[in-house]
């Protein structure tokens, strides 16, 4: 039986009847195992820039919350720590490959990290998340639940990608290769964010966000069918509109509404280059 049919037979079971079967102990250790080197993930990349939702893979992590039992994970009696014993912070290795500042930085098991990657103090990748090579999360950003983040990203200082787990077909924060998210962004509720985009500081995209683009003079809104998709090279910065209704226009209210003011060009590029120094 594949791990997948594992999981799925697994998780339909009841709580009376999965604390007590058999395979559960080596399944949970195959499933952090996959997550731990990336050969599971929550969502995959296919042909023509499609993406697929693995809900089998976060099934499989629910089902390690379902399994795991609070035990203490402190360090001392200054720093006491509390969690599920099935999914404690990831252990790395210096020919990982992975460059952890020090300063209070935390990796929960689950999550993948590529080499070469760069983790500034403090900051926190939740399991399931994907992070390619040579992205660097700043001081205190948080990479969510399942969100899968491509090779040389820059999620600057306090952004914020959301991460899902329930349910368990929610697609979780897409973020493609050589993106530049700004300092306080935040993309939650399963926003894809194309190759080369740049957030701009403060941007905030959900679901519910419609993303004006002034260049193409067109709104880009999510559907049952899509989520919102910033379009590869789209330089996007927070904006306002005013709100229609009476009273609002009396007082003078706007909204805030994210807009597409240009795509990415060689100016952009040179303004979002990371310094190879650096690395």
């Amino acid at each position: 039986m594949s791990l997948q049919q594992d999981v799925e037979r697994l998780f339909a079971l009841p709580a009376d009847e999965l604390k007590y079967d058999a395979a559960l102990n080596d399944v949970c250790t195959e499933i952090i195992h996959a997550l731990n080197t990336g050969t599971i993930r929550a969502a995959s990349p296919g042909v023509d820039g499609v993406w697929t939702v693995n809900m089998w893979v976060k099934q499989a992590i629910l089902l390690l919350f379902r399994k795991g039992q609070m035990v203490t994970m402190s360090t001392d009696d200054n720093f006491t720590f509390f969690d599920k014993d099935t999914i404690p912070t990831k252990t790395l290795r210096l020919e990982d490959n992975v460059r952890i500042v020090p300063g209070g930085s935390s990796i929960r098991t689950g999550a993948f990290i590529s080499p070469g990657v760069i983790c500034m103090p403090p900051m926190y990748i939740n399991i399931g998340a994907w992070i390619g090579q040579g992205t660097m999360v700043d001081s205190h950003a948080l990479v969510g639940t399942c969100a899968q983040i491509g090779a040389r990203v820059h999620i600057s200082a306090a952004a914020q990608i959301g991460g899902v787990l329930e349910p368990a077909g929610a697609r979780p924060v897409i973020i493609e290769d050589d993106v530049m998210v700004g300092g306080n962004c935040g993309v939650y509720e399963g926003v894809l964010v194309r190759k080369r985009a740049v957030l701009g500081s403060g941007v905030i995209l959900n679901a519910s966000t419609p993303v004006y683009d002034l260049v193409h003079q067109t709104i880009i809104k999510s559907s049952s069918e899509r989520p919102l998709e910033i379009p590869e090279g789209a330089v996007v910065v927070s904006g306002s509109r005013r709100i229609q209704s009476p009273w609002a226009q009396e007082n003078g209210l706007a909204i805030s509404t994210p807009l597409i003011v240009k795509y990415r060009d060689e100016k952009t590029d040179a303004r979002t280059a990371l310094e190879g120094a650096l690395r």
